[in-house]
């Protein structure tokens, strides 16, 4: 997790939001930075972290594929979700599970990476999103802020489940996938095992002339290009 993410998730964060709230953090396992303490400082009613893995930071070991089978519908006032949601395979379900778990008038704090971010699997790598793919995605709740990650290709969400809410068809709507270099709905077996069999070739001799250095900028930007 870098310094921005961390920064921004400071600067849009309320105590309100998590001050006596049932928290849930969805890929909990802390391999390079948390935001837990930084939660925990507010006083939280309950703070769960999932992870297919154990380790720390993780209190149950469960998919998040599987989420309703440990998380009642409208069970929880926030859900926490940094850098996973380009390691699903099957990202509709998982975001779908977020939305159903999550209270009416709760809150999710969302980070993920966008094209142009190099292949990272742990275990697996699928996804590339973009600022208009969460405008979609995330049609169905009040966008309280979308912003683009300045330090590395990403975005950061934080957005509210309304009262009203009408679940979003995502079916239609199609990703960057980093295994077969476009758009699509779906990654197939074939797609990944000649992935990972190329993926030597490609960071060796390719990669040095396709990767652009990132530009920082000082100032956090909303989607509209607004600062926060």
């Amino acid at each position: 997790m870098n310094n921005y993410i961390k920064n921004f998730f400071n600067l849009i964060s309320k105590p309100e939001f998590f001050k006596g709230k049932v928290v849930l953090e969805i890929g909990s396992r802390n391999v390079n930075g948390s935001l837990r303490n930084i939660i925990e400082n507010y006083e939280p009613l309950s703070y769960t972290g999932i992870d297919i893995i154990d380790g720390e930071g993780v209190d149950i070991v469960c998919d998040a594929n599987e989420l309703l089978n440990e998380f009642h519908d409208g069970s929880v006032d926030v859900i926490i979700c940094t850098e996973l949601l380009e390691h699903v395979k099957n990202w509709k379900n998982v975001i779908n599970n977020i939305k159903q778990v999550l209270k009416p008038d709760g809150i999710t704090f969302i980070t993920t990476r966008s094209k142009g971010f190099g292949y990272h699997g742990f275990p697996n790598d699928y996804w590339r999103y973009e600022i208009i793919d969460f405008q979609y995605i995330f049609s169905d709740f009040d966008i309280i802020c979308l912003a683009k990650d300045t330090e590395m290709p990403g975005i950061l969400f934080l957005g509210r489940k309304p009262d009203s809410y009408k679940k979003a068809d995502l079916e239609k709507i199609k990703l960057w996938s980093i295994i077969k270099r476009r758009r699509t709905n779906s990654v197939s077996r074939l797609s990944i095992f000649l992935f990972l069999r190329l993926l030597p070739l490609y960071k060796n001799y390719l990669m040095p002339f396709l990767v652009k250095p990132i530009r920082k900028i000082s100032n956090f930007r909303n989607y509209n290009g607004k600062r926060i």
